[in-house]
């Protein structure tokens, strides 16, 4: 039986613009089908979470903008259990919100906190992980974040530098504390990150007790605290909308990363390796998927493919011959109003959209 204390919440508010031109502000990646496995990545993720948490038991939080997306894509989640945020404010008030929300409701839960756009490619181990992590979180006073072992200095990704002389062990397995957590940095930066040997990939899924949650949140981020729990006597009411409303315009954005699980003492880090990826970007598309044996993607049919490596070639028209000649790590991105050709490289990517923005190409974002 499935333990009716366990929660999930799914983070399912982001634009998604490192998949542009796929993905739009209008319809992020999250609601995408990107793999190509049939389902979008915020379908993927319920339906891996259903397996250990009940359905009723899922909270996705996303922007107000997106409602309808969510309850087309998974409409076995509850009305209420959809969290509107009016504007992005980063992880931390995400969490506050559904956390206090839940509170009014559960005061004994314990919670998974995971973004909606991750490829996981051993489910089995994956939900082995969570569930040990919930279990041991649900009666010790402990805030778990899941690492992941780097196998390439990634710029794409954020990173936890651990502490292994602080180690708890949860069976056979072993979670360490935490240093310091570093968003996304430079190539160079990265290197020395995978070359020491103390710093793990940051998955962005947490797993804690509520109570535990909600005295870090009250002891380092106490006004977004106190906002959402001055609130509690509103949540499941009519007046929810508008009290959210409210907090959010005067919330200042900040990362759970930053805002509690570095400053905090309660906080451990456990290595997992059961094959995940942030698909963020065409970069992590392309490091996941079949290649030729030129190292190209090729995400079109029909195509007619000549004197190009290493590139990624996908095309969103169905039935559009797609010719690519005498390209070198290129990626060439075929939607029916963008046509997108540039070097597969994170740098280039980065410089597109800033060009993007100041063009002003708002129709196309």
């Amino acid at each position: 039986m499935i333990n009716s204390d366990k929660y999930c919440i799914i983070m399912a508010g982001g634009i998604g613009s490192r998949f542009w031109p796929v993905s739009r502000n209008a319809t992020p990646k999250q609601f995408l089908d990107i793999l190509g496995t049939g389902r979008s990545f915020l379908q993927e993720t319920c339906n891996r979470f259903e397996q250990i948490i009940p359905v009723e038991n899922i909270i996705i939080v996303t922007s107000d903008r997106y409602r309808d997306l969510v309850k087309s894509q998974v409409p076995q989640i509850k009305d209420e259990n959809i969290l509107l945020e009016p504007h992005r404010r980063n992880t931390a008030p995400c969490i506050a919100y559904a956390t206090y929300k839940l509170f009014k409701k559960n005061k004994n839960a314990t919670i998974v906190v995971s973004p909606s756009d991750h490829l996981i490619t051993n489910e089995n181990l994956f939900l082995e992980t969570i569930e040990r992590a919930m279990n041991y979180a649900s009666g010790h006073d402990v805030l778990f974040t899941l690492g992941i072992k780097p196998t390439r200095p990634e710029t794409a990704y954020g990173y936890i530098q651990t502490n292994k002389a602080e180690r708890v062990k949860i069976g056979d397995w072993e979670a360490y504390g935490v240093k310091t957590f570093t968003e996304k940095p430079d190539a160079d930066l990265a290197k020395v990150f995978v070359d020491s040997g103390e710093f793990l990939w940051n998955s962005g899924i947490f797993i804690w007790n509520i109570k535990t949650i909600m005295n870090e949140l009250e002891s380092y981020l106490p006004e977004i605290a106190n906002s959402f729990k001055d609130g509690i006597d509103l949540y499941y009411t009519d007046a929810e909308s508008s009290y959210i409303k409210g907090i959010y315009e005067a919330c200042n954005g900040i990362s759970i990363d930053y805002g509690v699980m570095e400053r905090t003492n309660k906080s451990l880090v456990m290595e997992a390796n059961f094959g995940w990826s942030d698909m963020g970007t065409w970069h992590s598309l392309y490091a996941q998927s079949y290649k030729d044996d030129k190292d190209n993607v090729v995400k079109a049919e029909p195509a007619m493919i000549d004197r190009t490596e290493s590139s990624l070639i996908l095309t969103t028209n169905k039935d559009k011959l797609m010719v690519i000649k005498g390209l070198d790590s290129y990626m060439v991105i075929d939607t029916p109003d963008v046509l997108l050709v540039c070097p597969k490289n994170e740098t280039a990517f980065k410089d597109v959209i800033t060009d993007l923005a100041v063009h002003e190409f708002n129709k196309y974002q």
